[in-house]
This record gives structure tokens, C-alpha cells and sequence, in this order.
């Protein structure tokens, strides 16, 4: 039986005030189980993002309950939320965001480096394997900048999983890809999804994109239809 990773409940989102306030959510309700790879659809202006960046513990809902592994997120501090983000939670968005003059290692693990103020053998030998997993084995020591932008986004995957989350957002990851290397990229995430049980909600508005997921989630007005 599953088990329930994540879940939100009558979930608001209101940025601003009185009379220029503006309402992104309105009671949304989600529940993530472990191990699901899942599709978040939606029209432009829906609250997708918001969604995400709340569910990343980016930000905080203006009402509502955030519980992730057990723990309430709505009432962690920022150094709380931080820590917990860093250990479970990693994130794939639509633009790489690689350092150019840095390799696909070093890109791999400076976000764990940077958690542990210096960088150390078993970090290269974490993101090694996962350069390998990912299928650039072959482009290591290659800079950014030398990578197409399907190895680009690649890349982006192995720094996600970097520190073993067991949950990865991805928002639009395909967006700036073709076809081609749109599919190779969705492949890739099915398969570490099915092999490694990694919890996968992934943000698009592709509707082939969403169709290598297993559950499709669709938000609308601010709420899940």
C-alpha cells in the first residue's frame, strides 16, 4: 500500500491587499502518494506556479495546510522550511539555470557543496553516477555551455536528485526543448520515477507531455477540477 508524501488542504493564495489584492487559490485540495508520477495541467493564470513554489516551500500559502513526510509546513520557520527543502525536495524548472563556466559535475553538485560548505569525493562520486544515470557518463567534465539543450536539462535532473529528494517539481521542463528532446527527457523521468520511486508532479501544457504520466491533476480557478 502507498503512503500518503504530500498533501495540502482548502489551500489560499492572495498576494497584495484590500482593494489590489488578487486571488491565485481558492481551497485547493491535493494529495501526492509516494513513488507517483503525476501531471499538473492547467491554463496560464490557474495557480500551477504558485502551486509549486508553495508545494517547494518557496513560499507560504496565505491559509490552508501544507503537511509533507509527516510535518507541518505551514508553521516552520524559514530555516525550517529551508533544511527541509534541501533534503527532500528537489526542483527541475523550464530554463536549466546551469553555471556556463562551470562542468556538468560541478553543476551536479554545487547545490549540495554549498549545503555542506565544501565539496568532497563521495559528492563527486554521487554525481558522477548520476551524470551516468542520466546518460551524459560521456560528458562529465564538459562545460555548460558545450552541452545541446536537451544535455542542459539532463543535467538540470542530476543536480535535482542530487541529495536523494523524495520529491522533484518540475515546471515546464520540456518547454524550451524539441520534440525530440522532449521525449528522451520525459523517458528519463519515467525511468528513474519507476526504478528509484522518486515522486514526480510535473507543470505543463503539453498534453503529450502529461501523457507519460500516470495521473493527471487539473487546476482550474485557482482550485483542482
Amino acid at each position: 500500500m502507498s503512503e500518503t508524501l504530500l498533501e495540502v488542504r482548502n489551500l489560499h493564495k492572495t498576494y497584495g491587499e484590500g482593494s489590489t489584492a488578487t486571488h491565485v487559490l481558492h481551497g485547493l485540495d491535493l494529495r501526492l502518494e509516494a513513488g507517483e508520477l503525476c501531471a499538473l495541467l492547467g491554463p496560464s493564470g490557474s495557480g500551477k506556479s504558485t502551486l509549486l513554489t508553495i508545494l517547494g516551500t518557496l513560499m507560504q500559502p496565505s491559509s490552508g495546510q501544507h503537511e509533507m513526510l509527516g510535518r507541518d509546513l505551514t508553521q516552520a520557520g524559514d530555516r525550517e522550511l529551508t533544511e527541509f527543502r534541501n533534503r527532500h525536495i528537489g526542483f527541475v524548472f523550464q530554463f536549466h539555470h546551469l553555471l556556463p563556466d562551470f562542468t556538468a559535475l560541478e553543476n551536479v553538485i554545487f547545490p549540495a557543496a554549498v549545503e555542506a560548505g565544501r565539496e568532497t569525493a563521495a559528492m563527486r562520486g554521487r554525481g558522477r553516477e548520476l551524470l551516468a544515470r542520466v546518460g551524459l557518463a560521456d560528458r562529465i567534465d564538459f562545460l555548460a555551455t558545450e552541452l545541446s539543450g536537451g544535455q542542459k536539462q539532463r543535467v538540470a535532473i542530476a543536480r535535482a536528485l542530487m541529495n536523494t529528494p523524495e520529491l522533484v517539481l518540475a515546471d515546464e521542463p520540456t518547454g524550451n526543448l524539441d520534440r525530440e528532446s522532449a521525449d528522451r527527457v520525459m523517458q528519463l523521468i519515467e525511468e528513474i520515477n519507476r526504478d528509484q520511486g522518486t515522486t514526480f508532479l510535473i507543470s505543463t501544457h503539453d498534453e503529450k507531455i502529461a501523457a507519460y504520466c500516470r495521473r493527471q491533476i487539473r487546476v482550474v480557478d485557482g482550485r483542482t477540477a
